[in-house]
């Protein structure tokens, strides 16, 4: 009997909503001190077996297929077959965006729902490998999952924290590969532009921006957080000022590098005309801050949107103070396009990102450090080889991942209907593998299916 005959029989034959709910009452309510709470439970235990011996005793593979009915409804059973149909793998290794992906502050309270917890715990058991893979600091993240999912399994040697979007890996259990710090690797020209713009970003900011944003406590990035409840029009409204700041700082940062090392001999005339740089301090950064935000403004339409609304609405000088948060020019008073930009300033703006989170936060990141680099290194130290993994996650930098694993068709991707408009056209483009708000632990479900179908001769 063909598999999605047998799934048709499991759904229209046998009580599979009753033995779901008696499965899920059964894993996520274990029994307490308390009698009438104990016996309930132990009820409920043995009306699950009754019911999955049923199905056990009527169908092919009847032991596989209780548990198909056991852990997902129709739809997902019948997604899981038409994946295995696709690909023909198991899935081997999970790679987990954190923040609305695994939790959503619109439906969850911001915190993983137990629901997902114990979904990634099964999945755990049964071999696959989970790489949490986020924008979020080591130290912030180890702790709500050691919380979470318990000490035991984040130190198994079967779990990864990929960390500030790539800059670190963390793996327990590996001994000298444990932590891997592959912001140390970039070299010195990129380091000095971070360094220098985190130890600015804030003291010479404009004073909404200083009194509204913090910075997120990162090894490497350089993150700007609101002090206002995420996602609210406050939150929008400083981080939108904190981003051309942002922007505004790293372009004279950059171009002092640039003139430092035209200064030392080490960029030729060949590759840019010296005049250009032949100006006041003051001077330099206005046309670092314009040349910043073409470039970025042509990269990205969202930061477009930002810096023009920035400039429209007359609050340029707010986004745009100099050290001290003293006010210089608006870049906008001159702005630049992206082709004006010199090659070895553009060359240095192409290592380096910058990326907006409407109303959450704005940073710059490396682009030789992203999600994939940091995936790639975990997925070495897990020994993960051959790899078919489900990617779920919601922004751009997780759409990198998405990407990387479509190119190699060594996985599958999935995404909340929050996602941005990118993800979502990628997810939908490729197996629409979108789940509702606070509903992360569907699309585990989903996959928890297909690895059990895979096992089936």
């Amino acid at each position: 009997m063909e598999r999605h005959d047998i799934l048709y029989r499991l759904y229209d034959e046998f009580d599979a909503e009753t033995l779901r709910e008696h499965q899920s009452f059964v894993d996520l309510f274990p029994p307490v001190d308390s009698r009438v709470a104990l016996e309930h439970w132990e009820d409920a235990g043995e009306e699950l077996d009754r019911l999955k011996r049923g199905i056990r005793e009527s169908l092919p593979a009847g032991a596989t297929f209780a548990e198909v009915a056991a852990y997902a409804d129709r739809e997902a059973a019948f997604t899981a077959l038409d994946l295995h149909a696709r690909y023909d793998r198991a899935v081997n290794a999970l790679v987990l965006d954190v923040d609305e992906t695994l939790r959503s502050a619109g439906g969850t309270d911001n915190e993983i729902p137990r629901e997902t917890l114990h979904m990634l715990t099964e999945l755990h058991d049964t071999g696959v490998p989970v790489v949490i893979c986020t924008g979020q600091t080591l130290e912030n993240v180890k702790g709500f999952m050691i919380q979470g999912l318990g000490n035991e399994l984040v130190h198994s040697g079967r779990f990864s924290i990929v960390y500030e979007a790539g800059n670190g890996v963390f793996t327990p259990g590996h001994g000298s590969r444990t932590k891997r710090l592959l912001y140390e690797d970039l070299d010195e020209s990129v380091r000095a532009v971070f360094d220098a713009v985190r130890s600015r970003v804030l003291p010479g900011a404009p004073e909404n921006v200083r009194r509204g944003c913090h910075l997120q406590g990162n090894e490497f990035n350089v993150t700007l957080k609101p002090n206002f409840e995420t996602g609210g029009a406050d939150a929008e409204a400083v981080i939108d000022d904190g981003l051309v700041h942002l922007i505004d700082l790293l372009g004279e940062v950059v171009v002092d590098r640039v003139a430092n090392d035209l200064d030392a001999g080490d960029i030729g005339a060949a590759d840019l005309d010296a005049s250009d740089l032949d100006e006041t301090d003051a001077d330099l950064a206005d046309r670092g801050a314009a040349w910043a935000r073409a470039h970025y403004a042509a990269a990205d339409p969202e930061i477009r949107e930002v810096i023009e609304a920035t400039a429209a609405d007359g609050d340029a000088d707010s986004a745009v103070a100099g050290d001290g948060g003293s006010v210089v020019d608006d870049p906008m008073d001159d702005p630049a396009e992206a082709e004006d930009v010199p090659e070895p300033v553009a060359s240095l703006f192409d290592r380096i990102d910058v990326g907006y989170y409407r109303a959450d936060a704005a940073e710059i990141s490396s682009l030789e450090l992203n999600k994939v680099a940091g995936v790639e290194a975990a997925l070495d130290v897990l020994d993960v080889r051959d790899p078919f993994l489900l990617v779920m996650g919601d922004s751009k930098s997780d759409l990198r991942v998405m990407e990387w694993v479509a190119e190699r068709e060594t996985g599958i991707s999935a995404a909340p209907e929050h996602a941005s408009a990118d993800v979502l056209s990628h997810v939908l483009d490729r197996d629409e593998l979108v789940f509702a708000r606070g509903q992360s632990a569907t699309m585990l479900r989903t996959v928890y299916v297909l690895n059990l179908l895979a096992r089936l001769e």
